[in-house]
């Protein structure tokens, strides 16, 4: 299929499809996932994560085609024009768009989740910034749930995700009125079945 038609396709596919398609490559997530951070060039992402500017603006490409994100800005740098692209899809599935998916499909985003939550909590270890504040949470629990449990303990991480999103945005607004910085920080959530040791 000739690359128009293929952006035509992305550009007509649903939400939860193109989202889909978006975080169905490890390079492209995280891509999202550091521009829902803040605006960025393709230049600049490419030395964030350590990729060939060529790799990474192909990837860039495949989320603007997909409506993920969006041209902000231009600038001249060195003879050329940069061009800064902004989130506008978090990196993020409701389960009803996760309930859609093949399971290979799941299985793989599920592998991606987990290892760039693992390189993201090793970096800040490594940078010391995981230790520096008195109050941090981490946590890993094991419990024994019947089906109504699960769904409640489901429906109260959304809550507690919902949360965090309405404090990010008054955060935000708080801080374009007072000039305050903001504190990069990272939320981890996994509820999810455990597996069985020696398959029984």
């Amino acid at each position: 299929m000739p690359d128009n038609a293929v952006a035509r396709a992305r550009l007509t596919a649903p939400a939860a499809s193109r989202l889909a398609q978006a975080l169905s490559h490890p390079l492209r997530a995280q891509l999202l996932a550091l521009l829902n951070e803040r605006p960025a060039s393709p230049n600049e992402l490419a030395r964030q994560v350590d990729e060939r500017l060529e790799n990474v603006a192909y990837h860039v490409r495949v989320l603007r085609d997909l409506g993920c994100i969006e041209l902000v800005d231009t600038a001249q740098r060195r003879g050329a024009i940069e061009h800064y692209y902004r989130a506008i899809e978090r990196s993020y599935l409701s389960d009803d768009e996760w309930a859609g998916m093949p399971a290979e499909v799941r299985q793989s985003l599920a592998g991606q989740w987990f290892e760039a939550t693992a390189v993201d909590i090793m970096t800040a270890l490594s940078a010391g910034t995981f230790t520096t504040r008195d109050d941090p949470h981490w946590s890993f629990t094991r419990v024994q749930l019947d089906e109504e449990a699960w769904t409640a303990l489901h429906d109260k991480l959304q809550e507690v995700l919902d949360l965090a999103f309405e404090l990010e945005a008054q955060s935000v607004s708080r801080s374009v009125e007072s000039g305050r910085p903001l504190t990069p920080s990272r939320l981890a959530m996994a509820h999810y079945e455990g597996g069985r040791r020696g398959g029984s």
